[in-house]
C-alpha cells in the first residue's frame, strides 16, 4: 500500500490481516497506560477489531516488521445512531456510509504524524472502494486535535447535535465522489455558541474550517 520514511523511520503502510490482531492489542493496552486518564478512553474488544479486519478496513504501520501504529474506518450497523440520517443522506444508501475510527500510535514513536499520514492513506483507500459514498466521523466541541485531524482529511461539518446519550457532537462528513465548492460567502461563529451553529447548520451551511482568536475557537461556515 505504501512504502518509505518520515523523519527516518522506515515503514510499511499495508491492509492488516487476522494474523496482526496480537500486535493490535498490544499497542492498544500501550496507549491505555500512557494515558493520563484511561477511563475516557474506549477500547476496542477482540470481535470489534475482527470485525474491521474482516472488512479489510484497518491499515497498519510497520517498522522492522513491527506494528507500530493503526488506523481504521468501520461499516456500521443501520441503527437509530446512525451518522447518515444526521447528515440528510438517503434512507435508501445508508449502506454506503462508512464511519472514521479509532486511531492509535504506539507511545514509543508520537511526534512522527503517524496518525495523519494514516488518515490520508486510508481515505485514499476508500475513496477507491466503490463500496461506499460517504465518510462520517463524529467529535466533541473543543477536542481540538481531533477537529484539525478531520479538516485536515477533507471532512466537513453538516450537524452539531446530541448523540449516544446526550453527548453534544460535531457530524463530520466528505463525499467521495462528488466534490463540493463553497460561494464567497462565510460566517464565522464562536465554537461555544451552539445554537447560532446549529442554526446555520439547519439552514444548509457548511462548517468547513476553524481557528483560534485571542483564547477563543472559532468555527468558519460557508455555503
Amino acid at each position: 500500500m505504501w512504502k518509505g520514511e518520515i523523519k527516518d523511520l522506515s515503514l510499511h503502510v499495508c491492509v492488516l490481516r487476522v494474523s496482526d490482531l496480537p500486535e493490535l492489542l498490544s499497542i492498544q493496552d500501550a496507549v491505555v497506560q500512557a494515558l493520563a486518564e484511561p477511563e475516557h478512553y474506549q477500547s476496542l474488544s477482540i470481535e470489534e477489531f475482527t470485525k474491521l479486519l474482516n472488512d479489510q478496513t484497518l491499515i497498519g504501520a510497520k517498522s522492522d516488521g513491527r506494528l507500530i501504529a493503526f488506523r481504521a474506518m468501520l461499516i456500521p450497523p443501520i441503527d437509530a445512531e446512525h451518522l447518515g440520517r444526521d447528515i440528510g443522506w438517503p434512507e435508501d444508501s445508508l449502506e454506503r456510509v462508512l464511519y472514521q475510527e479509532v486511531t492509535n500510535v504506539h507511545p514509543d514513536f508520537r511526534g512522527y504524524g503517524l496518525q495523519k499520514h494514516l488518515g490520508k492513506l486510508l481515505m485514499a483507500q476508500v475513496e477507491s472502494d466503490d463500496r461506499f459514498d460517504v465518510v462520517c466521523a463524529t467529535v466533541a466541541p473543543f477536542n481540538i486535535p481531533s477537529m484539525k485531524d478531520k479538516f485536515t482529511l477533507g471532512l466537513r461539518i453538516g450537524a452539531l447535535k446530541e448523540k449516544y446519550g446526550g453527548k453534544l457532537r460535531y457530524i463530520f462528513y466528505k463525499e467521495m465522489h462528488r466534490s463540493w465548492q463553497p460561494t464567497a460567502v462565510a460566517q464565522d461563529v464562536p465554537m461555544e455558541d451552539r445554537g447560532r451553529q446549529v442554526e446555520l447548520l439547519q439552514a444548509g451551511w457548511i462548517g468547513t474550517g476553524m481557528m483560534k482568536q485571542g483564547e477563543q475557537w472559532i468555527v468558519r461556515f460557508e455555503k
